[in-house]
């Protein structure tokens, strides 16, 4: 009998041991996230409506969101959202059913990803800074749909005399387009008539 109850003892030391192991894991885990700062507790549900609720946190980056599962033990993102990509539906209250799973006080917002419904569950003041998030972003951010076709001197008289007219070629989704066209003339120096 002795050895039958030290072999429970060991088998729910190792146990015991395995979940202070995993509670620190994700302890871990989640504190690398949030030390970047940006990050907020989010449930998400994909496909909207019929799917459902998964815990977790949502860190928001220069021009896409991250959405990391509670529970997953990996660094990467299981959920990756581009700003521009990102459009919001509609915003509610959580119904008294969600409320038990996802927490008191969240607010649903239904957004549409590339034709794909989903949503978020957040607090009140997390949609706050979500909303801010996809209005708001950096400075140049939307240069990078537009590559610099050309920039040259045109030459061309007119009544004037010669004047330059510089012209910057600006190619947007393949096609070039002339964004400015400025006319040139030569500076007045004193001692020249």
């Amino acid at each position: 009998m002795t050895g039958a109850l030290t072999d429970a003892v060991w088998i729910f030391a190792a146990f015991l041991v395995l979940l202070v192991a995993a509670a620190i894991t994700l302890a871990t885990r989640r504190f690398l996230l949030e030390r970047s700062g940006g990050t907020v507790e989010c449930a998400l549900r994909r496909p909207a409506v019929v799917g459902s609720w998964r815990l977790g946190l949502l860190s928001y980056q220069r021009d896409e969101l991250f959405w990391y599962g509670a529970l997953g033990v990996l660094l990467r993102p299981e959920q990756v959202f581009s700003r521009r990509a990102l459009t919001v539906v509609s915003r509610r209250p959580a119904a008294a059913e969600e409320a038990s799973a996802l927490g008191a006080d969240r607010i649903v917002v239904e957004v549409a990803v590339a034709g794909e419904q989903l949503e978020l569950a957040m607090s009140d003041s997390a949609l706050t800074g979500f909303l801010a998030w996809l209005e708001a972003s950096p400075p140049g951010s939307h240069l990078e749909d537009f590559a610099l076709a050309g920039v040259g001197w045109v030459r061309a008289s007119g009544s004037f005399g010669a004047t330059g007219i510089l012209i910057f070629g600006v190619a947007v989704n393949g096609r070039r387009r002339a964004s400015r066209a400025r006319p040139r003339f030569p500076r007045w120096r004193p001692g020249r008539g």
